[in-house]
């Protein structure tokens, strides 16, 4: 296991990762860090606990808004598959049909 140091608003926190995954652990916390920063200019100075449950549940509604976006998204896709299905269904009629009028009058 990798161990690291990671810095959130100024201050330092050792933390441990699986090996090979540093850098995206140094991405998320900087996410973070950039999260309380705004948080802490909006509103103000606020103890540490506070500033970071704020910085955590403006994370979580991001999250949250992501995943009704996603959902949103994979019942549309869901939908233009199925609607994909019925126009190949009709294609397939059609090519048929023209076929079948196609040796219809087709000399022998």
């Amino acid at each position: 296991m990798a161990q690291l140091t990671i810095d959130v608003n100024g201050r330092s926190y050792a933390v441990g990762c699986e090996d090979g995954q540093e850098g995206h652990l140094r991405a998320l916390a900087a996410q973070i860090d950039a999260q309380v920063r705004q948080v802490s200019a909006e509103v103000g100075p606020l103890g540490e606990t506070r500033l970071l449950l704020m910085a955590a549940l403006m994370l979580a509604d991001e999250l949250s808004a992501a995943k009704g976006r996603t959902g949103a998204l994979e019942a549309e896709i869901a939908h233009l598959r199925e609607s994909q299905g019925r126009v190949e269904e009709a294609a397939v009629a059609a090519i048929i049909a023209a076929a079948e009028q196609i040796e219809a009058i087709a000399p022998e």
